[in-house]
């Protein structure tokens, strides 16, 4: 029996429920340097003029509002993507200028990020890779690697202790 592995290419777009619509475009066209490209009525989707990333805002009429909540069942955080620390350093500069909520950068295991929130609240993160991610990333993107290899990679360059609290197992 011919066993057939279905993949998917990337992310495609992500799409954000906010409660004013105008608010949330000025947010994220204005910070994020994103430009509308679709307006109906009830949602504006945008792109990234140099990636191409594709953000959908939108407001559902009768919607419940609120502020967003990580602790609800949902999306946790969206993770945009920044090349170097250097750069985080020039967003929390931007993010100043425009009165963001943002936490300092934090270095960790795997990556330098930077958290902030928009107007609604949502989390988002700006996730510079440091070597040790771009080299497991390089690894994962063979498509050669075993669940052991993996949790032998994590222990060896994170620490064992690491490999269960990351989600890898044997």
């Amino acid at each position: 029996m011919l066993v057939r592995m279905v993949t998917f290419a990337g992310i495609n777009h992500v799409a954000l429920t906010v409660t004013d619509l105008d608010v949330s475009e000025d947010f994220y066209t204005e910070v994020l340097d994103f430009v509308v490209v679709i307006d109906v009525a009830y949602a504006r989707v945008c792109m990234h003029p140099s990636t191409g990333f594709t953000l959908a805002l939108v407001q559902y009429p009768g919607a419940h509002g609120g502020r967003f909540s990580e602790l609800r069942t949902g999306m946790d955080h969206l993770g945009l993507a920044a090349q170097s620390r250097e750069e985080l350093v020039e967003w929390e500069l931007r993010f100043d200028e425009h009165g963001v909520t943002y936490t300092p950068i934090r270095d960790m295991e795997m990556g330098y990020h930077l958290n902030f929130r928009d107007p609604d609240g949502i989390a988002l993160e700006l996730l510079a890779p440091n070597e040790l991610l771009l080299t497991a990333q390089r690894l994962m993107a063979t498509g050669q690697l075993t669940r052991a290899d993996i949790a032998a990679f994590i222990s060896e360059h994170v620490g064992p202790e690491a490999a269960p609290r990351l989600g890898v197992h044997d």
